[in-house]
């Protein structure tokens, strides 16, 4: 199991812990396994749930973009759920907020 988040069968990416440049080494695309790929290749879609983020800097920030970009490549319709404020922040001040795709519950 990955340390910063868990593929469910659904879809839905449990991502926890840290989101920052101490604990992001690569993209989210190529710390999946094969098996996790062709499930969300399959399904088309995926939700990247945020609640249990602690902590987020601008690498975390950078990371979540990365993420929505290697989905689009693939054909998966990514949405954010339940980003913690900070991350919020972060995105508007750096003008990314337009680019995280939230849930409709969510809005920037």
């Amino acid at each position: 199991m990955n340390p910063i988040f868990q593929v469910n069968s659904d879809g839905k990416v449990a991502v926890k812990g840290n989101l920052d440049r101490d604990v992001l080494q690569k993209n989210w695309w190529e710390m999946l396994s094969a098996t996790q790929r062709e499930q969300l290749i399959s399904n088309r879609q995926c939700e990247f749930d945020l609640s249990s983020v602690e902590r987020v800097d601008s690498a975390g920030l950078a990371w979540l973009i990365n993420a929505i970009r290697d989905a689009r490549k693939q054909a998966i319709d990514l949405t954010l759920t339940d980003a913690p404020a900070k991350l919020i922040k972060l995105a508007k001040i750096s003008e990314m907020d337009k680019l995280l795709p939230m849930s409709e519950t969510q809005t920037i």
